[in-house]
């Protein structure tokens, strides 16, 4: 991974980029958590600027994807709110037969997709298999939904080849 974005403890306080998302678009990149904690996450349809006010990230604009969430004990695609009740999740469980629910593995790298073809539901698919699929009646889109962020809690990850494809 040269030329890699790597962070540790951004506490929920993430990375934007400064070019702005169409309202349907495909977003790919690889990660690679640097510890057992796993904590890899990814904002998109965002403000382009707002981080957590607190401990719990319950004030987010963007949908937020997480791979080994919570000390590698969930996956999470949430909407605002990534302890909301209305996000979606998968459990965790070592030696799992089902890929989506195996922890995050330091030091493997894991390919993201996150999509939005028709401006109301979101896509997660991590190493080419669907994990979650959200359809949302009020899609986050226009001013204050409009930028793709790199984040994390506290383990260190790294990110690259970010790819953002319009659809």
């Amino acid at each position: 991974m040269a030329n890699k974005l790597c962070v540790r403890g951004a506490r929920n306080k993430g990375l934007w980029l400064l070019r702005k998302l169409p309202v349907n678009a495909r977003i790919e990149l690889d990660a690679v958590a640097e510890a057992a904690d796993g904590d890899i996450k990814l904002e998109a349809w965002g403000d382009g600027a707002t981080g957590a006010t607190g401990a719990s990230y319950t004030n987010a604009t963007s949908y937020l994807a997480v791979l080994g969430g919570w000390k590698n004990t969930k996956h999470v695609l949430a909407r605002l709110d990534e302890h909301g009740s209305d996000r979606m999740e998968l459990e965790i469980e070592a030696g799992s037969d089902d890929e989506r629910q195996r922890p995050v593995a330091p030091g493997q790298p894991y390919h993201f997709k996150i999509e939005r073809t028709n401006g109301k539901s979101v896509r997660m698919s991590v190493n080419e298999v669907l994990y979650f699929e959200m359809w949302d009646d009020e899609p986050l889109e226009g001013p204050g939904h409009e930028y793709f962020g790199f984040n994390d809690w506290d383990a260190p990850v790294c990110f690259d080849n970010l790819k953002v494809t319009p659809l």
